[in-house]
């Protein structure tokens, strides 16, 4: 079952993938508009089915009493890997558009879907240390693994959500002429052709190591800090000037806007639903009133995966062919995703098992550090997808993230059952 689970996942990415690039008429099957309305139906109807139907169903009291470590185990994942993407945008200095990206892909791991096949997968091993009952093993992996798909939601649908939409909204300032602010004398006004962006009198290139440019982001890193950051900076002292309470407006307006996002409502009310006992009998079981309501959320929720996936394939043509990013931007990511942050998540769950905060269950430790080793969340693309940002980056990097994956997963794997023994 699981070797089909991790098969399936190949082909419907390749049929993504071939979908994208021609159909009977040599015509592309799934194309932009196409994957950002499949995007929008991923954002507010299969992933909301998906973290509701999980939570509520496995999710109880006594489960958030004792694993309560895991949230924050998610939050210092979170925190280390988004600080570690802040130094990397230092010192790399990519596009301004392109910085709340990296960090949302050095700090968001795939919580969810990898945990769900990985850990029940491991629990069929002959010799693992998590016991022999593999039924048992199986069944709390499970519920371990649901946990953390649903804390991981929040997470991302809130803090991965802001920097996507805050990188959303700079790169369509800086596209828009109207939107920017006239801070010098000799402002950059910027004409876009089809095949080339003019800056000035001047014709921005890459260097040749990089591949060709997308139309909607062909500006050089020279030109994007010396030209773009003065106007941005300009905007930004003006936006200072507003006063304390208008700021202070904006920013808990921001805060509502993100917490009402689909997915974060639903994982709320799954919460309730599965800590209410009587809630949850209403809902949950074979004799349960509204048991409908439950099955047609898992069903609609079965969705999520194979259209995520789906348009991670879809999206791997553009980004084969075209991307804006470095080489040392890409290799950055995969070293803090899969070297940095595994020896930090050994660290802080050997110091959290030490001073008694984690229950003695091997299996539970197994998968907060599994945590720390997971590549990219794939919603990231999704958001790519919805704000229209960095689509071909996503792609290249989702790439060789997931490429990588395939060997970083099974050493770390090996090295955290070894640890456990």
């Amino acid at each position: 079952m699981q070797q089909f689970r991790e098969d399936g996942f190949l082909v419907i990415a390749s049929g993504g993938f071939y979908a994208n690039r021609s159909g009977p008429t040599d015509s592309k099957i799934l194309t932009s508009s196409a994957l950002r309305d499949m995007n929008k139906v991923v954002f507010t109807v299969f992933t909301p089915s998906l973290m509701f139907a999980s939570l509520a169903k496995m999710v109880t009291l006594s489960d958030v009493i004792s694993w309560w470590f895991m949230p924050v185990n998610i939050g210092i994942t979170f925190v280390v890997g988004g600080t570690l993407g802040w130094i990397a945008c230092k010192i790399l200095k990519p596009p301004q558009h392109f910085r709340g990206m990296i960090i949302a892909f050095c700090s968001a791991g795939n919580l969810g879907n990898l945990l769900l096949i990985i850990v029940p997968a491991v629990c069929d091993e002959d010799g693992n240390p998590f016991g022999k009952d593999r039924s048992h093993c199986r069944s709390r992996g499970l519920s371990y693994s649901s946990l953390s798909m649903a804390l991981g939601g929040l997470f991302i649908w809130t803090h991965t959500y802001s920097l996507m939409q805050k990188a959303g909204k700079m790169y369509h300032k800086m596209q828009s002429k109207s939107i920017q602010c006239p801070a010098d004398s000799d402002e950059e006004h910027l004409a876009q052709g089809d095949d080339h962006v003019k800056i000035g009198n001047g014709e921005a290139t890459y260097a040749d190591e990089e591949a060709p440019l997308p139309v909607s982001a062909k500006l050089t890193e020279h030109n994007e800090e010396n030209q773009l950051e003065a106007p941005l900076l300009s905007c930004e002292s003006g936006i200072a000037n507003k006063g304390i309470w208008t700021n202070l407006k904006e920013t808990v307006h921001q805060v509502v806007e993100e917490l009402m996002a689909p997915p974060t409502v639903s994982a709320i009310l799954g919460f309730v639903v599965g800590l209410v006992p009587w809630l949850k009998s209403l809902v949950i079981g074979d004799g349960a009133p509204l048991r409908v309501i439950q099955e047609s959320l898992q069903l609609m929720g079965n969705g999520t995966i194979p259209c995520i996936t789906l348009i991670l394939g879809g999206n791997l043509t553009q980004g084969l062919r075209k991307s804006v990013l470095k080489r040392a931007v890409i290799i950055t990511i995969v070293c803090i995703r899969f070297v940095i942050m595994p020896l930090i998540g050994m660290a802080v769950v050997h110091a959290a098992y030490g001073v008694g905060f984690l229950p003695h269950d091997p299996l539970y430790r197994y998968v907060l550090m599994m945590q720390f080793a997971l590549p990219p969340a794939m919603n990231i693309g999704t958001m790519a997808q919805l704000f229209d940002v960095g689509q071909e980056e996503c792609s290249v990097i989702f790439l060789w993230t997931y490429l990588i994956a395939a060997i970083a997963l099974t050493t770390w794997s090996t090295i955290f059952m070894s640890i456990l023994s």
